[in-house]
């Protein structure tokens, strides 16, 4: 018996020294999916950390300053879009695309490219898409692990956010929403459908077209079963007072309190309770 388990020992510790040992990651690899405009953004990047080494200098060990970086570690940093946007005013095809920069003192380049297969410092500037520039900021903290992170969005805007040591650098992305929403609506008044309140939170809340919102939204109240539909009534108020018909979107309002009360619904009633103080 001894020697059956000295021979298990001994045939456990040869897989051990010649199998694959599994490690954790120096630099580890985050994905992060953000709903944005109509589609999608896939960020796919690795975080080194800093660990006292000196970072965005010149001749920093870690991303010297006038260098081409992979923004990141290992692979290079690839970015997917669903749909076509505009990045740091140039636009941009939906697809997946490596992200490259060139870290400055005060300014960073930001480089857009092809090559999102690549590994390590491979880089070829003939797979440029463009480039722009944008300003870097201080942060207060200290960031050891180099972070990126969505920031500040917004239906047709957001940031993707570049954060390291105490460098702050802000990518300004945008879609175009209101064309494509613009023709969905348009498309299904044509096939016969009737969007309303849909149309109107559209020309309220994007196109500011108020004459075309306070039309939808009345045509969608007097649609069957919306008699008492509290959701449709805030949103008619809010027209009212974009419109400067303070009297119409007060009395508005109070039919919205009165009726979300009734159904029990205290969001909608203090919201509307809210836009009348606001009149």
């Amino acid at each position: 018996m001894k020697k059956i388990i000295f021979l298990a020992i001994i045939a456990f510790s040869f897989i051990l020294s010649n199998g694959q040992i599994r490690m954790p990651q120096p630099s580890p690899t985050q994905v992060l999916i953000q709903n944005f405009g109509m589609g999608k953004i896939e960020l796919t990047y690795s975080r080194p950390s800093v660990k006292g080494r000196a970072v965005f200098k010149d001749n920093s060990e870690l991303a010297p300053v006038g260098q081409v970086w992979r923004t990141g570690a290992n692979s290079a940093t690839k970015l997917r879009f669903t749909d076509p946007v505009t990045i740091g005013g140039q636009a941009l095809d939906s697809g997946t695309y490596a992200l490259y920069t060139i870290p400055g003192k005060n300014e960073w380049t930001i480089i857009i490219n092809k090559g999102s297969k690549n590994w390590g410092t491979e880089y070829h500037q003939e797979d440029d898409v463009f480039r722009f520039p944008v300003k870097t900021d201080k942060m207060d903290d200290f960031m050891e692990n180099f972070t990126m992170q969505f920031n500040n969005i917004k239906p047709e805007s957001c940031e993707l956010q570049l954060m390291w040591a105490k460098t702050l650098v802000k990518i300004p992305v945008i879609e175009n929403i209101k064309d494509p929403i613009r023709t969905q609506i348009e498309s299904a008044f044509k096939s016969g459908k009737t969007p309303y309140f849909e149309a109107a939170n559209f020309y309220y809340e994007y196109d500011k077209d108020y004459a075309k919102a306070l039309d939808n939204v009345n045509k969608a109240l007097a649609g069957p079963g919306n008699a008492n539909a509290y959701w449709m009534y805030l949103l008619k108020a809010k027209i009212q007072k974009a419109t400067g018909d303070k009297a119409g979107a007060k009395a508005t309002a109070e039919q919205t309190v009165k009726i979300a009360t009734e159904q029990k619904n205290d969001d909608y009633a203090r919201a509307a309770k809210e836009l009348i103080r606001s009149i």
